[in-house]
């Protein structure tokens, strides 16, 4: 903000904007005629420079009168429409936007954005009314609060910190890992209501990607078990998540040492394209299938499946450490490869670093890159073998060994 820009004219103006912004979303809805609403454009307008003025003119006590005063003039809006109306939507929203009328002077920025999604979640009322009672069954919701608990309310309050002799297994992180999975199926699920079979799991599974894409094999595994008729696109989504690896990977190397990504650019290229046609074509196959098939509703998510899942990373994670403390990890390959079996990225950017810091040159690095590229591969191979069916591992396994088999063709040959 420039320093010749008064604040209180700045929290003024957001203030005039959110009034105006949610009294014109309800003066839309105001109907006309005796029997139209009582709050519209310019009755939230005021009441959001109401809002501000009792902030800027006498802080607490003015502000508490006068919000229930505007609570009041709710009250008797709502006794008034009630019979045509019983919802109460419109009063609480003006008691709402005379708060951020409040806070717009003490941050501006937070109430205007908390003001647009009012509005937006104003202006969606029949959109957000068709989709929670026609769209959603009672077992998505159903997952969806578990998804809820699970991500909110457990995981705040496991512990932070190593809980076996290796200091491999950190609870919080392993429910971490679980809650991602869950998410990630629930997305894919979103995605497959949404594009239906043909490419929403393709999308899902490479935009998941960038966030774990053992995590992403191991939700499509769970879905291609749940629904084997949804293998091709959840064989796709799967594979294609190794291409989000890739790219993924790339930048990484990008911001750390780009020399290292110049050494890498073959085999990453070589691993991408492996991963992309395989991907493609499988789910061009998908499309071929289910081509204007609408998908039913059914569950997002096995939970089962999400700690089974963290169960097999955590033995990873064991046999990563127990391997560390009995051979060491003096060589830059061995603590790479070691480190791939749980994250391929950050055992990368750490070679990547060596570089940067001069203790290695960048051909030095691309082996032990490539090592961690291929151990975390490794995982990928378990994960697919035990959350999905036997059909999906069959078909995941050679699209995910044709693009570590790429990567390592351009540096042998």
């Amino acid at each position: 903000m420039p320093a010749d820009i008064d604040p209180r004219l700045t929290g003024l103006a957001a203030a005039l904007g959110i009034g105006l912004l949610i009294g014109i979303e309800r003066e839309r809805r105001k109907g006309e005629g005796p029997a139209r609403a009582a709050a519209g454009l310019r009755t939230f307008t005021l009441a959001s420079l109401l809002g501000a003025l009792a902030m800027l003119l006498g802080g607490g006590a003015t502000l508490a009168v006068l919000a229930a005063v505007v609570g009041a003039l709710a009250i008797v809006s709502y006794r008034r429409s009630r019979d045509d109306d019983p919802g109460l939507t419109t009063e609480i929203a003006l008691v709402l936007t005379f708060m951020l009328g409040a806070l717009a002077m003490h941050d501006a920025r937070l109430a205007t954005g908390i003001g647009v999604l009012v509005a937006i979640a104003l202006a969606a009322r029949s959109q957000l009314h068709r989709f929670v009672v026609r769209v959603l069954s009672e077992q998505e919701v159903h997952d969806g609060l578990l998804l809820a608990a699970a991500a909110l309310v457990i995981l705040p309050l496991l512990p932070d910190r190593a809980v076996d002799p290796l200091g491999a297994i950190n609870p919080r992180t392993l429910w971490t890992l679980a809650v991602l999975m869950m998410a990630i199926n629930a997305c894919g699920h979103i995605a497959l209501r949404a594009a239906g079979p043909a490419l929403g799991l393709s999308f899902a599974g490479f935009a998941s990607g960038f966030v774990s894409s053992t995590a992403t094999i191991a939700a499509m595994g769970a879905e291609a078990r749940r629904n084997p008729a949804l293998r091709a696109g959840a064989v796709s989504g799967a594979v294609l998540s190794s291409l989000a690896t890739v790219v993924y990977l790339a930048l990484l190397l990008a911001a750390t040492s780009p020399a290292v990504l110049r050494a890498m650019a073959v085999p990453l290229l070589a691993a991408g394209v492996a991963a992309a046609a395989y991907g493609l074509l499988i789910a061009l196959r998908s499309v071929r299938t289910h081509d204007g098939d609408t998908p039913p509703p059914g569950r997002p998510f096995n939970p089962r499946l999400a700690l089974l899942f963290a169960a097999t990373m955590g033995a990873l994670l064991l046999l990563t450490a127990f391997l560390t403390d009995r051979y060491g990890t003096g060589g830059a390959g061995i603590a790479a490869a070691l480190a791939g079996f749980a994250d391929a990225h950050s055992a990368s950017a750490a070679v990547a670093a060596l570089q940067a810091s001069g203790r290695i040159a960048a051909e030095q690095a691309v082996l032990p890159i490539l090592a961690a590229f291929t151990t975390n591969a490794c995982s990928k191979l378990i994960v697919a073998v035990t959350t999905g069916d036997r059909g999906f591992a069959l078909q995941v396994v050679p699209g995910v060994l044709l693009s570590v088999g790429a990567a390592w063709l351009t540096v042998l040959i």
